[in-house]
This record gives structure tokens, sequence and C-alpha cells, in this order.
């Protein structure tokens, strides 16, 4: 009851705030309260359902609570948006009336914003909608490394990354990535965490296409925190028998010509909330290698890992876990829990990567932060 309180009050504000001064035919106004009505429902459904963890959501339920979410979401900011515009309104007019200045159409203001704030909030989420649903584009990014040797020029790492298998995930949209990814002809591929939401039971068969990722010298994963709300031990089970190398805080060394790289791989960031023998230690993943290893890179889910990461000598860090923020207003405040949001940039003498994700988490909806598939490509540094 408390969750479907809580959604009626913010529900209640939006109406409150935007309906009566709506300039609709009732039928519009009708339309619109109807969709208030109908998400303040489905909202806490969906997260009730997933709460108690009674078996998966049914797919009408899941698709229904998630995009309800991702809707209202922008209609409750908007309708924020233009409160404070609206005050802002109301103050300037105060004042030019004081001075005798001409008076402001705060009325008519009123009936255009109200209008706005659906209108809006229904092109933001079909756009959003259509830029999650579709495959990732691909984005090519060149890492100069220094004194990078001359077999080891072009090197190519596919990053993938967030793809979250789940409710509205599911093999079809994983197996457009992986031929997307095939189609790069990548040294590697790197799978940098939450790559599910949901246990193994619910959704091996959504996962099998990673079976088919191809590249020269394989494919590497490393945990995300959604592996560890979704059972992160049977996940790893399960990866490993579709071939994918699960690293945990380990290494592997790829040759070249003459020249070698380091691979390695840490667990998320908080695994040890979850698993304690899963600490994330980037130290003990580069324990033991070649100290002649030409380049250095480290597969880290969250962006946060990277200062012990330039610690323990990595030359290069892949990351995820931000989204980039995956809609606004969201991908403003992204950068107050992690040190990089997305793209590359230098941390003391190491680079590090965080991937916008390449799924979506909850909502299915970006807008703002586009997903990827990214094609790392190792240059000498000039």
């Amino acid at each position: 009851m408390p969750l479907f309180a809580f959604s009626a009050l913010i529900h209640g504000y939006v109406g409150w705030r935007v309906l009566p001064d709506l300039a609709w035919p009732t039928a519009g106004v009708c339309a619109f309260a109807a969709v208030l009505l109908a998400t303040a429902i489905l909202i806490p459904a969906g997260v009730m359902r997933w709460r108690r963890r009674a078996g998966p959501l049914s797919p009408a339920l899941a698709w229904g609570a998630l995009l309800s979410i991702g809707l209202f979401s922008s209609l409750f900011v908007l309708t924020v948006l233009r409160d404070g515009l609206l005050v802002l309104a109301a103050v300037a007019a105060a004042i030019g009336t004081s001075i005798g200045a001409v008076d402001l159409p705060v009325g008519a203001l009123g009936a255009w914003t109200a209008g706005a704030v659906p209108l809006l909030g229904a092109f933001v989420t079909a756009v959003g909608f259509r830029n999650a649903r579709r495959t990732a584009a691909v984005v090519s990014v060149d890492v100069p490394i220094r004194n990078l040797p001359e077999a080891l020029h072009g090197f190519t790492i596919a990053q993938i990354s967030d793809i979250h298998v789940g409710p509205t995930i599911r093999g079809g949209y994983l197996r457009s990535i992986v031929e997307a990814v095939n189609a790069l002809n990548a040294d590697l591929v790197a799978v940098t965490g939450d790559l599910v939401d949901g246990t193994v039971r619910e959704l091996a068969e959504h996962v099998a296409p990673l079976r088919e990722l191809a590249s020269r010298h394989g494919t590497f994963f490393v945990t995300g925190n959604h592996e560890y709300y979704s059972g992160a031990p049977a996940w790893i089970r399960q990866l490993r028998g579709l071939g994918v190398r699960v690293l945990m805080n380990e290494h592997v060394v790829v040759r070249r010509g003459g020249a070698s790289l380091v691979i390695a791989g840490v667990t998320d960031h908080g695994a040890h909330h979850f698993e304690p023998s899963h600490r994330s230690d980037p130290g003990a993943a580069i324990a033991g290698a070649p100290v002649d290893a030409a380049v250095r890179v480290l597969l880290a889910h969250q962006p946060r890992s990277a200062h012990a990461a330039a610690q323990a000598g990595f030359d290069v860090q892949l990351s995820g876990h931000t989204h980039g923020g995956q809609f606004l207003p969201w991908t403003l405040f992204v950068r107050l829990q992690q040190p990089f949001t997305a793209g590359l940039h230098r941390l003391q003498r190491m680079w590090v990567y965080t991937s916008r994700g390449t799924g979506y988490w909850g909502p299915p909806k970006r807008f703002g932060a586009p997903s990827e598939i990214t094609r790392l490509r190792l240059v000498p540094e000039r």
C-alpha cells in the first residue's frame, strides 16, 4: 500500500498542476487523465511483483510498468520545470505591474505550458523508445599508447556493456548485437558487466547467443553489480559454459607477433557486499603478468575502479555502468556517483574508456545518451 500511496501522490501532483490548465477538448483532457491513472497503477504493481520475486514478470505487466516509468519520469520532470517557469513568470509580472510596465500574459503561459507537458513527455518517450530498441551503433575510438610495438598497431577490442537481458530485452535483441560485433572482425571482445537482470533459470536461453561471438583471441567478461542481484555464481558458471572467459581478479596474456598484451578483469566494485570472496582487486588481477608486456588492459565494470587500476600499473581501463545517464535529466546526475560518465579520459598515465552501454536498464528509453558498441583501436602515441 505505501507504494500505491506514493504513486498516487506524485501522479496526483502532475494531474493537479496540469489538468485544470489544459486548453484541450474534453476528450483530450480525459485521455491524459486516463494515462495518468494507468501509470499510477502499473508502476507500483510491477515494482511489487518484482520485489516479491513471485516469478518472472508477465510480458504485459513488464512492458506496461517499464513504459509507464519512462513516460511518467518525463511528465514529472516537465511538470516541475513548468511550475518553476510559472513562478518566475508570476514574479516578473508582479514586478512589471509595480513599476507600471506592460502586463505579462501569465494565464496564456499557463495554458500553453500545460499542453506542452504531455506532448513533450510523449515525444521524448517515443524517441527514447526508438533509441533504446534499435541495435546500438558502432562507436570507433583510437587509444594512443606510448611505445606501442608495431605488432600491436591497430589491435582492436570490441566492447559491449550493460545490455541487461531481462524483462524487455530478450534473445533476439542480444543476437542482433552479436551479429554487429562479429562484423567488426575484432581481435578480442570485452563484455564489461551488467549482462543480465534475472536468474539463469529465467534467462539462460536468451543469453545463449553469446556463444556465437567471434574474434581472434576470444570473449572476456567481468561481473557488474546486476550479476550480483541475479545470482553471480550461477551466471559465472553459465557464461563459462558458453565459451566466455570470466576474469575474476585475474589476467590472460595475448601474444601477437613478438609483442604481448595483458587483458585483465576485476569483479564489480561492490561485489564483496554479496560474495565476500569476490572483492574487487586490480592489484591481484595484474599480479604475475609479464613485466615486458607492451599494454595492460583492465576490464572493470564501474569507472570508479580507475584510481586503484592506475596505481596497479594498467595502461587502459574499459568500463560501463553509467549508461551515460540513459535519458534526461539523469544524464546530469550520474557524474555525482562516478568519476567518468562516458567517453575516453586520462587518469594519470592511464586511459579510461566508459561505455554508455549497449542495451538499457529499466524503461526502454534513451534520450541524450545513445547506446553503443565500441570498437577500440590501439594506436601509437604521437
